[in-house]
């Protein structure tokens, strides 16, 4: 895949709270996949705003189940995270 270097400027607070998260596979690829997330998202953003001119606004119970679907999931995740982090005080 091709790249370009190109110079951005970033507050120094979220640089360095950054280089601590990117350490293992460089700043260069966070941020990349960070600009991608946010790419889809905005991607997704449009495709709602699509939906909802054609089949009408999301209701308020719709949003909600949404809402309690993704906390299940956070939670999942969370556990599953869990699971594979060595445990404190655990020979490595």
């Amino acid at each position: 895949m091709a790249t370009k270097k190109v110079t951005v400027t970033i507050p120094e607070d979220l640089l360095e709270e950054i280089r601590g998260e990117a350490t293992e596979r460089g700043l260069s690829a966070y941020v990349s996949e960070a600009l991608r997330l946010k790419r889809d998202r905005d991607r997704l953003c449009e495709l709602v705003d699509w939906l909802q001119e054609e089949h009408g606004p999301v209701t308020d119970e719709e949003r909600a189940a949404a809402l309690a679907e993704l906390e299940d999931l956070d939670a999942e995740h969370e556990r599953r995270r869990r699971a594979h982090d060595p445990q404190p005080g655990a020979a490595a």
